[in-house]
């Protein structure tokens, strides 16, 4: 049987004892980290969230004490009381490596069976065993860091936008689906037979809704659903600092939230970031980094060929010219004594993933040069692209080719992502920070066979962009904005339309009739009847911007209870089945697929 904790309360967290407190009685709890018999010596590392203490068990300890202590085991949960004394070896290794707790009183509070793996930072445990007992895996100070850092990023935000005048409000999670964009997690409806409810992809309208009524400056840290597929960096179900303004333009939404990310660096890492961010139009970093979401922590940026080929007699260069795409290029400076035929093999396997058809190459070497495409160029065209790209003995120029331009710059932009991995150009520690703007507002998407909005159906077209909305939707920019840090969008927003007469052009240029626009946005069309202030705003996503801050692979790392890519829980295995009886209720019937 367990003994209780009657009688004794902790006075301190285990890594909370100072030096000064030598001479102190104190009592702690906690689990086991590890024990040391050594006969007439006991010694057990005992740890809590702050990190670890160790106790002391030795001749003077009462005999039951000792027994106790020798009898306990890893994840035991145990109460200690004790005296506070220097320890003879002391472990430069923790917090409190100069003292331990002489022990006087000891309660085992719960026995643990075995663990499935041991609970250490320097695990290498597979993944899935660590997320099936995740429990345990969040005892690792490692995991306990992450969500603790976590913690702290939400407080910043609040005390942050609370200085600045934001009030924060909650909106509904069960709300109307809206389809346009990712998919909605359907609730179904008991009261309304028939009916659903959908959990919300952002409280995006809400917050425009509350800019009309008055409020101004809104925050939430709101949780959202998407119904989408997983990826490193996504969950079926995350969390964004959620904010609104009226009364802005795009240079005031983003110097508040560039002060937002100024405090947490500052606060959170001790690192002082410069502002300004710089400010690159979507063109100009897809030009340059194949990307809307450029990391600029290296170079490797993609040069455009085309102009040099216009008349070039290679098929693969001048079918991609032809059918309206382009030739682009990286110089990979100094690399032909790292990048062998052999890894330029697998990077051409590599790009073919981004539909690219192939990667041209050449190397040059001390020994000699080898190129998959040089000897079907004239003289001219090879003298040409060398010096455009200042290729150098040493260099390997790497180029797709493609007639379709997105096709190109996937393919190269990833591949100079992978590129600096492979080669170490990434130094750690290094935040950059900048903002993209000029998103187009529009993207066709082929399966729908009609535009969509590249961000929201919400966002503002620039001024001047106006009179081509239904012209010429695709050349139309939208007052957008990205904030983005080392490759990854932490952050997005725009100016909103706050006129129902663009609202309305908005959704017809979209393909919507007038009756869809008003059964699916009727409410926001009727509210911006009455007065709508000129408003804007951004999401932060919270779960990357811990995982960058971090610099971990996978938002799973900073997640509590996370999903894997199959959407799945694996702890509880959720989602699971339920009883008829509940579905009956709901009015619903599942069927087999044939």
């Amino acid at each position: 049987m367990a003994d209780t904790m009657k009688g004794l309360k902790r006075t301190h967290y285990c890594a909370k004892i100072e030096d000064s407190e030598i001479g102190k009685e104190v009592v702690v709890c906690g689990w086991v980290q590890k024990t040391r018999d050594l006969g007439n010596l006991v010694f057990i590392d005992l740890r809590d969230r702050t990190g670890i203490i160790q106790l002391a068990f030795d001749d003077t300890t009462d005999r039951e004490v000792f027994q106790k202590a020798a009898a306990a085991r890893a994840e035991y949960v145990l109460m200690a009381r004790g005296v506070v004394r220097g320890r003879e070896s002391p472990n430069r290794e923790i917090k409190t490596g100069n003292i331990e707790v002489l022990v006087k009183e000891l309660r085992v509070l719960a026995k643990s069976q075995t663990p499935p793996f041991e609970i250490t930072d320097q695990t290498n445990v597979k993944e899935e065993l660590r997320l099936r007992y995740r429990y345990l895996d969040l005892r690792r100070s490692e995991m306990q860091e992450a969500i603790m850092l976590r913690h702290r990023i939400v407080k910043c935000a609040r005390d942050y936008y609370d200085d600045n005048g934001f009030l924060e409000i909650e909106t509904p999670v069960l709300i109307k689906s809206t389809p346009e964009g990712a998919r909605d997690y359907l609730v179904p409806s008991r009261v309304h037979p028939g009916k659903f409810y959908a959990l919300p992809q952002s409280p995006q309208l809400y917050k425009q809704l509350l800019m009309l009524s008055g409020f101004d400056r809104y925050m939430q840290v709101a949780r959202c659903f998407r119904d989408e597929d997983l990826r490193a960096d996504r969950q079926p179900e995350f969390t964004q600092i959620d904010l609104e303004m009226s009364f802005v333009d795009e240079d005031d939404v983003m110097t508040v939230n560039e002060g937002f990310m100024k405090r947490v660096f500052e606060e959170i890492l001790n690192v002082q970031i410069k502002t300004p961010f710089p400010r690159m139009p979507y063109s100009e970093a897809m030009s340059r980094y194949g990307s809307d979401k450029p990391d600029t922590r290296f170079g490797l940026e993609l040069r455009d060929l085309t102009p040099l080929l216009h008349h070039c007699a290679f098929k693969v260069f001048a079918g991609a010219i032809e059918a309206g795409g382009s030739v682009r290029a990286i110089n990979v400076k100094g690399a032909a004594s790292t990048l062998s035929r052999k890894e330029i093999d697998k990077l051409t396997d590599f790009v073919k993933t981004y539909r690219a058809k192939g990667l041209a190459f050449t190397r040059i070497t001390e020994d000699g040069e080898s190129s998959s495409y040089e000897k079907f160029l004239t003289e001219n065209e090879k003298v040409a692209i060398r010096a455009f790209l200042d290729a150098q003995v040493g260099d390997v120029i790497l180029i797709v080719a493609d007639g379709n331009n997105q096709v190109v710059f996937d393919a190269l932009g990833a591949l100079r992502v992978e590129l600096a991995k492979r080669l170490g150009l990434i130094k750690k520690g290094t935040f950059n920070l900048l903002w993209v703007t000029d998103f187009p507002l529009f993207e066709y998407d082929e399966e729908e066979g009609r535009y969509v909005a590249k961000h929201h159906p919400f966002t503002s077209p620039k001024h001047e962009d106006l009179d081509r909305l239904e012209s010429d939707p695709g050349s139309c920019r939208a007052r957008a904005y990205d904030m983005v840090l080392n490759g990854c969008e932490v952050g997005g927003g725009s100016i909103r339309i706050n006129d129902p007469e663009i609202q309305n052009r908005m959704f017809h240029a979209l393909g919507f009739t007038d009756e869809q626009a008003q059964e699916r946005f009727g409410f926001l069309l009727d509210a911006f009847k009455f007065g709508a202030p000129p408003h804007g705003g951004m999401a932060f996503g919270l779960d990357r911007l811990v995982m960058l801050l971090l610099e971990k692979e996978s938002i799973r790392d900073v997640i509590a209870f996370p999903k894997v890519q199959t959407a799945t829980e694996l702890m509880t295995m959720c989602p699971a089945e339920v009883e008829p009886k509940s579905l009956e209720e709901l009015h619903i019937a599942v069927t087999e697929k044939e």
